[in-house]
């Protein structure tokens, strides 16, 4: 039997436009002719898969609808929530669906999640079908590649998952990786069987009325929609919080590959630092005193760039009225004016540099500096800088 796909669709990727009102959910922003729902889309084509489940909500509809068109996948089911009630009743919402058999493999997967050397990971999936059972379920980790607080971590016995831990203190979470934990990556593996029988003893009330709502569900062109008035009493709970805490029937499945789910600028921010090469145009590059700078993709109210500053190059201290800034530090120990702060970053540090904030970035050292900077804002040009220092002379006198 196939192993069914069902991906989660219905986050609204607040982390990162937290004062906008407007916001792109992260799972459809483009990053440069792809998105993370066309990745995910395109990873479910591989041959270990049938045909994908969708579970999101009405506000989406259109947009899935245009992804699954646009990567040609003519196979699929959408369940779609009247409500958000957390990760647990959409999980167990897309399993009841009635051409779901009971022994059916499912594999749940987030749409907003970058995944790398997909072989390998489709490897473990298929390595490890036969040992699902009806009450078992299977959670992969990734081997972390640093301390993040950014988060979630599980420690294992025997690939058996022993505790949890939910977005540690980086100090906190260096011990747990030293204890060989693993990042909770978020994606699960399990029977449809296994999903009723932990929701039956651990989530009556989600069941009772996930049960209902699918049972009472409207069906048209590939899309249930579900009921309202029953689905909206299913208590909102998390996956984490209403089955894996409450079993102790898990398992791991550990995976040293490239992972990411870009939850943060800075993540963005590392991605776009890591396949520069493909984004990188010559005619993007502008040259100035203190070093220079290419911008490396305009997205939807985002810029992604990369700042060189040579050795003793300083730029303008300076404030923006229509943008705020995210950087991370990739080579050399820069020198940063934040309004009356003053302190030097190291490689792989991030800064925030809020809307309207007086900064400056300076170079002391012997070595450049790069810095992979995100702009984030309603305006994204060069007029939106006041400066108020320049040593190179750019300061307009009134």
């Amino acid at each position: 039997m196939k192993i069914r796909p069902v991906i989660l669709c219905g986050g609204a990727g607040t982390r990162l436009w937290p004062n906008a009102k407007k916001h792109q959910a992260k799972q459809f922003i483009d990053f440069g002719n792809w998105t993370l729902l066309g990745k995910t889309l395109e990873r479910v084509k591989a041959s270990i898969f049938d045909a994908p489940i969708i579970s999101t909500n009405a506000k989406y509809l259109r947009q899935v609808k245009q992804h699954l068109k646009k990567h040609k996948i003519r196979k699929f089911k959408i369940v779609l929530e009247p409500a958000k009630r957390n990760t647990a009743p959409a999980i167990l919402s897309t399993a009841l669906i009635k051409d779901i058999p009971n022994k059916q493999p499912l594999i749940f997967l987030a749409a907003d999640h970058l995944i790398e050397k997909i072989g390998l990971f489709n490897k473990s999936i298929k390595k490890n079908q036969k040992k699902l059972t009806q009450n078992n379920i299977f959670i992969f980790g990734i081997k972390p590649t640093m301390p993040s607080s950014e988060f979630g971590y599980f420690l294992t016995k025997n690939n058996k998952v022993s505790r949890f831990v939910e977005k540690p203190k980086k100090a906190k979470a260096k011990q747990i990786i030293s204890k060989k934990g693993y990042w909770n990556s978020g994606m699960f593996y399990l029977r449809k069987d296994s999903i009723i029988n932990n929701f039956k003893k651990y989530q009556p009330n989600i069941y009772r009325n996930c049960n209902k709502a699918v049972t009472k569900a409207k069906y048209k062109s590939n899309v249930y929609y579900l009921n309202k008035q029953t689905f909206t009493k299913a208590t909102a709970k998390s996956f984490d919080y209403a089955i894996l805490e409450k079993t102790r029937d898990i398992n791991a499945i550990k995976l040293d590959i490239p992972w990411s789910d870009l939850g943060s600028w800075k993540e963005i921010c590392k991605m776009y630092g890591r396949n520069k090469r493909q984004y990188f145009k010559k005619k993007n590059v502008f040259h100035r005193p203190w070093g220079s700078y290419v911008n490396l993709f305009n997205g939807k109210e985002f810029l992604i760039k990369e700042l060189y500053v040579k050795p003793k190059g300083i730029l303008s201290l300076q404030k923006h009225h229509h943008r705020a800034e995210h950087w991370v530090v990739t080579h050399g120990k820069p020198k940063i004016t934040l309004n009356n702060k003053n302190f030097i970053m190291k490689p792989d540090e991030t800064i925030f540099i809020p809307l309207g904030s007086i900064h400056r970035i300076e170079n002391p050292f012997k070595k450049p500096v790069k810095i992979i900077e995100a702009q984030i804002g309603s305006i994204l040009k060069e007029t939106d800088i006041v400066r108020f220092k320049d040593v190179y002379g750019r300061v307009k006198l009134k």
